[in-house]
């Protein structure tokens, strides 16, 4: 049974929805609509996965990159030792009983 793609729209976003075994038998139909949205597949009728193009990945890690960045910055910011500190602190317990 052939059925099209399903497109749903979400926040002013445009999603294609398929099936997994849909997604099986039209497997580049659905690489081809990637490229341009988001493919949410579904088993069973829940959302399992969701398929996006190569540059839309690429975005999305370079925003978690970002979102660290920010969180580490905030974190230092608000009395985190920072990575130098932290080392030296480490150092010196570790050594503390090699005195001995």
């Amino acid at each position: 049974m052939h059925r099209p793609v399903q497109t749903v729209q979400k926040e002013l976003m445009t999603m294609a929805t398929t099936t997994a075994t849909e997604l099986k038998n039209r497997l580049g139909a659905y690489l081809d609509t990637a490229l341009t949205e988001p493919v949410f597949v579904q088993k069973s009728g829940r959302e399992i996965a969701v398929l996006v193009s190569r540059q839309h990945y690429a975005y999305m890690q370079a925003l978690e990159d970002e979102l660290w960045a920010l969180r580490a910055q905030l974190a230092e910011q608000s009395g985190y030792l920072g990575v130098e500190k932290t080392q030296e602190v480490l150092s010196d317990l570790l050594h503390k009983d090699d005195t001995c």
